[in-house]
């Protein structure tokens, strides 16, 4: 894949291309290239000191800031809970990683060696990532105006999907970015007392996460049970204030 630097006339093709097909446009051909540098690409070319992390940070910051700002401007009648349910499938790595492969990012990323023999260029986490490192190297190149255009065009169609009940409910991915991102650690499904019959039987999962047991969720499977314990937990959170502090669960920040 490709792995020349900005300053080299084929990769400058590649990025010019890519603005021009997504309607886009960078002043500076570096910091787009720089917005597609996976850290392992760094540790394998010594002569690249940064890659996309810090930008990847920006970035979070900035969409999440347009999101919020396109659902309360949408929905005046809508309550702050049911924003945040909404703004958390928006911002979460599954829509995100899509959203980025869509773009083509995936042929875009310059990561080393060992990451892509690893299959990296399909791993949602870096795919996502590098949609957020896109989003603020494009906010720091031309400012926050063009930036929220783009996050627009790329959000709307997804909070479409949420309106017609059509987007991935996967309530065990939104739990586990949510508890690794603020609280850094992840949650535990413990199984409880099934019911009923070994042919017809129940079972029951609790989502438990520091000092906290969320459910127990119900199922005709383990999978199922521990969905529904997921969604109990997401359910609590979103009622407590939303999906936007780690002081929600009681667990100190690390």
């Amino acid at each position: 894949m490709h792995r020349e630097d900005s300053t080299s006339p084929e990769r400058s093709k590649i990025l010019r291309t890519f603005q021009k097909t997504f309607n886009i446009r960078f002043r500076s051909l570096e910091l787009l290239n720089l917005s597609f540098t996976h850290r392992s690409y760094c540790n394998e070319n010594p002569s690249r000191q940064r890659n996309n992390e810090r930008l990847e940070f920006l970035g979070d910051a900035v969409l999440g800031m347009v999101v919020a700002s396109r659902l309360y401007g949408m929905f005046e009648s809508k309550p702050e809970g049911e924003l945040a349910r909404i703004k958390s499938f928006i911002v979460s790595e599954d829509t995100l990683s899509g959203l980025s492969l869509s773009l083509g990012l995936d042929g875009l990323l310059l990561m080393g060696k060992g990451e892509e023999m690893s299959g990296g260029r399909k791993k949602k986490a870096i795919l996502a990532d590098a949609l957020e490192a896109l989003i603020g190297a494009y906010f720091l190149d031309s400012g926050i105006e063009a930036a929220s255009d783009l996050v627009r065009r790329l959000v709307d169609p997804e909070i479409e999907k949420v309106l017609r009940n059509r987007h991935k409910k996967d309530y065990k991915t939104i739990i586990q970015e949510y508890v690794q991102k603020y609280a850094q650690t992840h949650p535990v499904y413990v199984e409880g007392e099934g019911r009923g019959p070994d042919h017809d039987r129940t079972f029951r999962v609790s989502c438990v996460i520091g000092p906290n047991s969320y459910g127990p969720g119900e199922g005709k499977n383990k999978k199922e049970a521990e969905q529904a314990a997921a969604r109990a937990a997401y359910e609590a959170i979103i009622a407590e204030g939303g999906l936007e502090s780690a002081r929600l669960l009681q667990i100190e920040e690390r």
